[in-house]
């Protein structure tokens, strides 16, 4: 990416100083008794429009991409089960390894800003993997699960593969994950212990690549058991059953791409923009969805930075 980033900054310059030229050139001699102040104006107009347009450019394929922020979010719900108050959960998701500055540096400075959260537990929404394009490559899962190996949350760390990751080889993935201390969920189910007493996690299948078993897997949880579901795709909200009070998904990237007054022009979901990003309360229950960390099909984003979700459950 340096070269046509150094050719992007080159020509942003070049325009910026051809705009400054504009402004302090003189608007030309007198015409009729008065001074053409109109023509320089629209020169000025015709020069700012390029430089505007090459400088979200330079932001959404460069800049942006290349951010990671923490994002606080609090759910605060007195019909919330009182085994998840005070629950802080690192949510990471659509990391795409081998993607735009996604790389072995990346990663470990995803788990270091994680660790420094002192989050109770880490969910791992899954889309690890990327695939050979013009913008990236595909890094195996064997190589790049040692990079994540270092979170560190008392009540564990917990993945969902994404339709990337299947795509590629879910198998494959899951076995390199899980032999760098991160557990998969697929349709299943685990009791985490948690200040004397305990509730359950429950991984639901990717929606795009993988059948459906969301009441089945449900089921294994105990009756009365306070749950947390966790998936890929958010598209599954609808049938999630109330019993599970949150549910926790990627997949969207929060379209990667956010326009003042128009919004998000491509949304990777049959609901559209409305599960696209965010803290969303449907019958009774919540569903939280991280915008992720790296991208897909195009290098972009614009005003949907990456981010390291920290969410805290309180009653």
């Amino acid at each position: 990416m340096t070269i046509p980033f150094v050719l992007s900054v080159a020509l942003f310059l070049g325009l910026l100083l051809f705009l400054i030229h504009e402004l302090r050139r003189p608007p030309g001699p007198r015409e009729w008794g008065r001074t053409p102040k109109w023509k320089k104006r629209v020169r000025v107009v015709l020069a700012t429009v390029p430089v505007l347009l090459a400088g979200v450019a330079l932001w959404g394929f460069f800049i942006e991409p290349h951010r990671l922020i923490i994002r606080q979010q609090a759910i605060s719900n007195q019909n919330l089960p009182k085994e998840l108050s005070g629950l802080r959960i690192a949510v990471i998701s659509d990391i795409h390894v081998g993607g735009p500055f996604i790389d072995e540096a990346k990663l470990k400075q995803i788990v270091s800003k994680t660790n420094a959260l002192n989050p109770d537990l880490v969910l791992l929404l899954g889309d690890y993997m990327s695939g050979n394009s013009w913008h990236g490559h595909r890094v195996e899962p064997e190589i790049f699960a040692p990079w994540l190996k270092g979170f560190n949350a008392p009540l564990g760390v917990y993945s969902v593969l994404g339709n990337h990751d299947w795509w590629y080889n879910g198998r494959k993935v899951r076995q390199a994950l899980e032999a760098n201390g991160m557990k998969v969920l697929d349709d299943e189910v685990a009791e985490v212990k948690w200040r004397g007493g305990s509730f359950w996690l429950a991984g639901l299948a990717d929606f795009w690549t993988r059948p459906q078993n969301i009441m089945q897997t449900i089921a294994k949880v105990p009756p009365g058991q306070a749950v947390i579901a966790m998936t890929h795709n958010p598209d599954i909200f609808p049938e999630v059953p109330e019993q599970v009070p949150l549910l926790l998904a990627g997949h969207t990237h929060g379209g990667q791409v956010n326009l003042p007054l128009i919004g998000r022009p491509i949304e990777p979901s049959i609901y559209g923009q409305h599960y696209a990003a965010g803290l969303v309360f449907e019958h009774n229950h919540y569903l939280f969805v991280t915008t992720g960390i790296g991208i897909s099909i195009l290098p972009v984003r614009f005003r949907v930075p990456p981010e390291i979700v920290l969410l805290t459950i309180n009653q």
